[in-house]
């Protein structure tokens, strides 16, 4: 074991025993993820990076199954495009092990509640959620985008009215006690953020094939 690698674990298992700052939790990440992030998707990781290691603060916050869908559908479509591809696996454990959330764990959860919702209808899962509200969750962006995300993938979302689907998103919000404001917000930044990626990405093709014509 290299002296690197054997500082890096006496560190990292210091910073399991208290709560992780934001500087350390990037210090962390750099030493899990020793790549150059491409300049388009820096603040996106930077962004996440800071809100899980906000979230991992607060004693109230419980990692539920809404939380791991919208942290890794979210990931999944702001990091489209990203090269090399190969990196993306360990950019997301890096993300996640450097705030003490378990990628894998993660991954497992969200991949399992988005097949049981599969070709379900919006009411169906509606339902769903109305029976497992037991408790407030922990308000969240990540939150927030994971509920929006499942209700998305319901087999007649793309069928209903814009004003259809506020209401329902509104409804969904208010009975699990959580601000269908704050849920509004969110969601039209997060969509925002996926238009303005795109219209960057393609930027930066027009312009890499007018320099190839040169």
């Amino acid at each position: 074991m290299s002296q690197h690698t054997l500082t890096l674990l006496r560190f990292t298992y210091k910073k399991l025993k208290e709560k992780l700052t934001v500087s350390d939790s990037k210090k962390l990440f750099h030493e899990r993820f020793p790549y150059v992030i491409p300049g388009l998707y820096k603040r996106i990781v930077d962004e996440m990076l800071v809100e899980l290691n906000l979230l991992n603060h607060q004693n109230e916050f419980k990692q539920d199954y809404l939380f791991c869908i919208g942290l890794t559908e979210t990931f999944k479509e702001l990091t489209k495009g990203y090269k090399p591809e190969k990196h993306l696996d360990l950019l997301f454990e890096s993300l996640c092990g450097s705030s003490n959330f378990e990628s894998n764990e993660i991954k497992e959860i969200s991949q399992k509640t988005l097949e049981k919702f599969k070709n379900k209808s919006s009411k169906d899962i509606l339902r769903f959620l109305k029976e497992k509200s037991e408790s407030k969750p922990y308000p969240s962006r990540i939150l927030n985008l994971g509920i929006y995300i499942l209700i998305s993938k319901a087999q007649d979302f793309k069928d209903q009215k814009e004003s259809e689907i506020n209401n329902m998103i509104s409804d969904i919000f208010e009975n699990l006690s959580l601000s269908p404001n704050k849920a509004e917000k969110d969601i039209g930044i997060y969509k925002n953020s996926i238009s303005k990626l795109e219209q960057a990405k393609e930027l930066m093709e027009e312009l890499r094939i007018k320099d190839k014509k040169k």
